[in-house]
């Protein structure tokens, strides 16, 4: 056993009704951590029972993607044909990893439901996220490898074209998610990508339904589309932008009557809050009853990367939600991280904070 491991050994030897919060304090390391250490010290045999667990704070379930991102940096303009010279860099990614991540840094208590290959990039995405958030319930799959995307970026930041292989995630089946069954069952809330098969999605959205548990669904592409519940009963928050807003609608946007329309359209499949996205000319949302709204972006001082722009998006609305925002103060919270995030090289920008964000908003006002 490692230092830390053995800590957690002599806290549980001392007080073996010690929460995951106290000894994380005790420790002074983030709970998600210390969540890890307990797992692989269980898994191991070092820990019998679970005497040391009383009632935790209520968690956000992310459940979906967990992948590498390989992002290639041109130092010039696309040429097709041929060999461009590039720049590459290596981060850890996934819709339901980024935003988790996103959320943990905010101070939520957050699971990662997802599945994996049992290889050199799941330890990297268990390195780089355990101390945001619960990994230890990800499905390990034996013979097949961890999602990746890799993306190729032009001088400006912006995506060229993009490569996703996201095989493993067919896996996060139904049974997967009836074995996780009671952690879904107890959350504050419930966050799917559309990584996930369609008959995923809609076990999922059964058990918030039936548990009363606040879910948000968020597309990762337009072909993922075919993925969607027949309807939106249940669900309170779908954000995604104007393509897929088309693909689900049937609606062409070519304008904002469009838009708009297109809103009130998805509010009719019976979800709560509706937020169509259109990168640099800002979001349209609305809640049930309202009419919906056009918000501007927050105008970033430089955009060094578009990817994860949109995860720290939904994140910062979803934090303005869980802290007891209205629609228009959360939208305002997700367009400030969004903001923030294209200033940056990371997926997630590791100097956010609950705080930070704070200020950062009163400073823009």
């Amino acid at each position: 056993m490692n230092e830390r491991e053995k800590a957690v050994i002599e806290l549980i030897k001392a007080n073996p009704y010690l929460s995951q919060q106290e000894m994380a304090d005790a420790l002074q390391v983030p709970r998600p951590t210390l969540a890890n250490l307990i797992s692989g010290l269980t898994k191991r045999g070092k820990i019998t029972g679970r005497a040391y667990i009383l009632a935790e704070e209520k968690e956000i379930v992310c459940i979906g993607g967990a992948n590498i991102d390989r992002k290639f940096h041109l130092y010039e303009n696309t040429q097709l044909g041929t060999s461009n010279p590039a720049e590459m860099s290596v981060s850890v990614g996934g819709v339901a990893r980024n935003i988790g991540e996103n959320l943990g840094r905010l101070n939520h208590h957050v699971r990662l439901l997802t599945v994996a290959g049992n290889d050199s990039d799941w330890e990297m995405i268990v390195q780089e996220s355990a101390a945001f958030m619960d990994v230890s319930d990800a499905g390990m799959l034996i013979g097949q490898s961890t999602g990746s995307y890799s993306a190729v970026l032009d001088p400006a930041g912006e995506l060229v074209i993009a490569m996703a292989n996201m095989n493993v995630y067919d896996s996060l089946s139904t049974e997967y998610i009836e074995e996780k069954s009671r952690i879904i069952s107890n959350s504050s809330m419930i966050i799917i990508d559309l990584n996930c098969p369609k008959d995923t999605v809609t076990a999922v959205k059964s058990i918030a339904e039936t548990n009363g548990i606040p879910l948000t669904i968020i597309p990762v592409s337009s072909p993922k589309m075919n993925r969607m519940p027949v309807d939106l009963k249940g669900v309170s928050w779908f954000i995604c932008n104007r393509d897929e807003a088309e693909t689900y609608t049937g609606q062409t946007i070519d304008n904002d009557e469009d838009w708009k329309e297109a809103v009130h359209k998805l509010l009719e499949f019976g979800a709560e809050n509706i937020v169509v996205t259109a990168g640099p000319k800002g979001v349209m949302a609305a809640s049930k009853g309202s009419d919906a709204k056009r918000f501007k972006a927050v105008e970033p001082t430089a955009i060094e990367d578009v990817t994860g722009a949109g995860d720290a998006f939904v994140s910062g609305v979803l934090h303005g939600y869980l802290q007891g925002a209205d629609l228009e103060d959360s939208i305002q919270t997700g367009l400030h991280n969004a903001a923030k995030t294209l200033e940056c090289s990371f997926t997630v920008r590791p100097e956010l904070t609950k705080e930070r964000l704070t200020t950062e908003m009163e400073e823009y006002k």
